[in-house]
């Protein structure tokens, strides 16, 4: 899957932070799959270099998209991701559902690292926002799978990588932007996996 969106011809993987962390992260967690299923998971760690993404987490234009699990530690072999700035909160229908955290790339040792133009904005989700984190269900087995779904919305992070020097740090979609066609789709597809018919279609 590696650098290949699997998007009809003239479309582009272009998302705002609502997009990313309430239809893709939020699925990821919940265990539902995503429509457009294209974005891999990777573990970051591996990877001594920012620009050795390239070819394996999911490319778009000149930034890299891929899931992973959450961890306190984000050095490799070359260097390390240090967080930079106040973390952002990622608002979807009115209501708090994520976090935005921004790190960036420094070589060398964590504590004489020199930084770098490499940027990462980090999703988190909001403990408990899985889908169907907030079912009314009663019985043991409901209450395993809810335990489940909020230990999978904590382990579970999308991160998008970029050069800013490139002129990547730009504008994701700006507050009060309307959805695209494609962007009304996907979020749309969401819907089906939580729409029960009546029996007399069943």
């Amino acid at each position: 899957m590696g650098g290949v969106t699997n998007l009809p011809p003239g479309f582009h993987f272009f998302p705002s932070d609502e997009e990313l962390v309430a239809h893709f992260l939020r699925r990821k967690a919940s265990l539902l799959p995503c429509h457009p299923d294209i974005i891999p998971t990777l573990t970051p760690h591996r990877y001594n270099h920012p620009w050795e993404l390239n070819g394996k987490a999911l490319q778009a234009g000149d930034q890299w998209y891929f899931f992973c699990h959450a961890t306190q530690s984000r050095t490799s072999s070359n260097g390390c991701w240090n967080p930079i700035g106040e973390d952002e909160t990622v608002t979807s229908g009115g209501r708090s559902v994520g976090l935005k955290k921004t790190l960036v790339f420094s070589m060398g040792e964590p504590s004489q690292g020199i930084k770098t133009n490499w940027i990462m904005h980090e999703y988190h989700l909001l403990d408990g926002d899985c889908i169907g984190g907030s079912s009314n269900s009663t019985g043991s087995s409901s209450s395993r799978k809810r335990g489940h779904s909020s230990i999978e919305s904590s382990s579970w992070v999308l991160c998008r990588v970029f050069d800013s020097s490139c002129g990547s740090q730009v504008s994701f979609h700006g507050e009060g932007t309307e959805l695209s066609c494609l962007d009304e789709v996907f979020l749309s597809l969401d819907d089906y996996d939580e729409v029960s018919l009546p029996n007399k279609y069943n």
